[in-house]
C-alpha cells in the first residue's frame, strides 16, 4: 500500500512556494533575455520595398528572425 502526504507544515509550504517563485522568476528573466520582439518589431516597421530588398516578405518575418532555431 502507498501513502501520500497531502498536508505540509506552514513553514515547509512556505519554503516550497518560495523555491518555485524564485524558479519562475529565473525562467521569466531567461525568456525575456532571449526575446526577439525587438528584431520582429524593427522588421515589421520596414516598408514592403525595404523587406523585398532584404529578400523577405511580411509573412516570413517571424520565420526569418527564428531561422536559427526553427526551420520553416
Amino acid at each position: 500500500m502507498a501513502y501520500t502526504i497531502t498536508h505540509f507544515a506552514p513553514a515547509t509550504r512556505s519554503r516550497i512556494d518560495a523555491f518555485f517563485h524564485r524558479f519562475g522568476q529565473g525562467v521569466n528573466a531567461y525568456a525575456e533575455s532571449r526575446s526577439r520582439q525587438g528584431q520582429i518589431r524593427a522588421l515589421d516597421a520596414k516598408s514592403d520595398e525595404e523587406l523585398a530588398r532584404m529578400g523577405l516578405t511580411r509573412d516570413r518575418i517571424v520565420a526569418h528572425v527564428f531561422r536559427d532555431v526553427i526551420w520553416l
